[in-house]
């Protein structure tokens, strides 16, 4: 296994650009994404996912003669001179909530028909414990030709980037390794801790390394689900919900949760990744199932409160307007992948309400893709809504008024809690 390593990275999105990005400024670093409109894009230095600033992005497509900097490209015959190729897929769900790996069988093909004597492949994406090594080596052995832990090598090392988060950036982010053999895991560890700041931790086994990162997520899942479940029962008591979470937390081993709507890429994926592989071995898991129900179901019962609210004030609900701030599945972020606002929208629906939607950080395009729904690119002037719904915490948002947007008597719903308490908004 070469010292010299040549880096090609497998799926250029919030996790793969980032981590190309830093690889580029030690080592020579092809990026690939089969996605030719998002190649072009990042070739002119433009990153829509904003996770990487145009000036880092241009610096980096920058080359001193092919040894250090990053080529982009959408040609797998590109990858070819590669040593060490990274793979950063999207591992998400299909309707039934059942893991659905062909991102990963996909990429793992196209290794595999470049892959030679000597390559390591390490697979970043969030799996089961048992999909490297048991579904994607053998990808990669059928396309290659080569044996594996004889030819070729592979790990795994599970991403942690936190989507719109400028302070814990790729590199800034403790790194855990590991490596299907020895030798191959000390290449891989020390790889990654020539660019990552924070330090890398080496598991014992790649199925060691895979468990930790499912498992991180599941954890903070079932946390959510537990404040989201007392929410609900203070606001049938009439008790401020944060309020009792501010009182509690002042305890020193009291854990720091909020409730509100669970979405993204991660925490609302991960867990079915473990549950699948739970019930593999015929173990039914309980508790995490109950977190996932629990928080699949915060958009809906946002929806529902907003309703009761209008019918309490006397306000006709069919054909009322409302508003709904916010679409993506956090704040300052415009990554609308699993975003839980669309569980508002489709209840709201439900009840034959005029719903206008509104988020200045999200991509009307991919809305209309991905969900069949349309946003109002600005707010319609003069027009008043009997409700407004602030769904996600935009900075945009938290500097405007947005009472004025409203009818006398509007209903707020606050889910983030970042307006002022003397707004009187409802909040979870």
């Amino acid at each position: 296994m070469a010292q010299e390593h040549k880096v090609a990275i497998i799926g250029l999105g919030y996790v793969g650009l980032p981590l190309a990005v830093a690889f580029s400024r030690k080592y020579a670093v092809t990026g690939f994404d089969i996605n030719d409109k998002r190649v072009k894009a990042l070739k002119l230095g433009h990153d829509h996912t904003l996770e990487v600033p145009e000036k880092d992005l241009k610096a980096a497509l920058a080359t001193e003669n092919g040894a250090r900097g990053l080529f982009i490209s959408s040609s797998p015959e590109d990858l070819s001179g590669a040593t060490v190729y990274i793979v950063t897929v999207p591992t998400p769900v299909d309707k039934y909530n059942r893991p659905d790996l062909t991102p990963l069988y996909k990429a793992s093909e196209t290794v595999g028909k470049v892959l030679k004597a000597g390559d390591i492949v390490v697979y970043e994406s969030t799996v089961y414990p048992g999909v490297t090594e048991d579904e994607c080596v053998p990808v990669l052995e059928r396309f290659s030709g080569l044996k594996f832990n004889t030819d070729f090598f592979a790990g795994y090392s599970p991403e942690r980037i936190n989507p719109g988060d400028k302070e814990h950036t790729v590199a800034n982010i403790l790194k855990v390794t590991s490596g299907s053999t020895p030798e191959a895991a000390r290449t891989i560890n020390d790889l990654y801790a020539s660019v990552i700041t924070a330090g890398t931790y080496m598991a014992s086994s790649i199925r060691v390394a895979e468990a930790a990162k499912v498992i991180e997520n599941s954890q903070r899942d079932i946390n959510i689900a537990f404040v989201n479940e007392l929410s609900k029962i203070f606001t049938l008591l009439g008790i401020d919900t944060r309020e009792v979470l501010e009182a509690a937390g002042t305890k020193w081993n009291f854990l720091r949760f909020t409730p509100g709507l669970v979405g993204g890429h991660c925490i609302g994926i991960d867990p079915y990744y473990l549950t699948q592989k739970a019930q593999e071995v015929g173990y039914h898991p309980e508790i995490i199932l109950a977190g996932r129900r629990l928080n699949d179901g915060m958009g809906a019962y946002v929806a529902e409160q907003v309703i009761k609210q209008m019918v309490r004030s006397n306000m006709p609900v069919n054909g009322a307007d409302i508003l709904i701030l916010g679409f993506t599945f956090k704040e300052n972020c415009p990554d609308v992948r699993n975003t839980r606002v669309i569980d508002i929208y489709r209840e709201l629906e439900s009840y034959h309400v005029g719903i206008t939607l509104h988020d200045p950080r999200a991509s009307a395009e991919e809305v209309a893709a991905e969900y069949g729904i349309s946003m109002a690119g600005e707010l319609p002037l003069g027009k008043r809504f009997d409700a407004i719904i602030l769904a996600v915490a935009h900075s945009e948002f938290i500097d405007m008024d947005i009472r004025s947007w409203g009818r006398e008597n509007v209903v707020l719903f606050d889910v983030k809690a970042v307006l002022p308490r003397s707004w009187g908004a409802l909040r979870l």
